[in-house]
């Protein structure tokens, strides 16, 4: 972790920090489209198996990592169900994205 000096440089740093983890979603969405093309029903694009063992893998991150392990799960809840929508519409369409 780099150790800041003014207010400016914290929040140059998690400007940079923002834009990475943008892109790192974008990166996921992508690869989730991508999955469309493999499955063979929308209860398999579901994968609620698949859902649980992300939601236990990033919150023991979150905890090793000192951070708010609930914020976590709100966090990605909320970007796995938007993704699950749009895999499901990939699927739909024929896993063509």
């Amino acid at each position: 972790m780099k150790k800041c000096n003014s207010l400016q440089e914290v929040r140059a740093e998690i400007d940079i920090i923002d834009s990475n983890l943008v892109e790192l979603i974008s990166q996921r969405s992508y690869l989730i489209r991508q999955a469309a093309a493999f499955k063979e029903s929308v209860d398999e694009v579901k994968a609620q198996d698949r859902v649980d063992d992300i939601m236990q893998r990033v919150r023991t991150k979150a905890i090793e990592l000192n951070i708010n392990p609930n914020m976590i799960s709100e966090l990605f809840k909320i970007m796995i169900d938007e993704m699950v929508e749009t895999e499901i519409s990939e699927f739909r369409n024929g896993g063509n994205f």
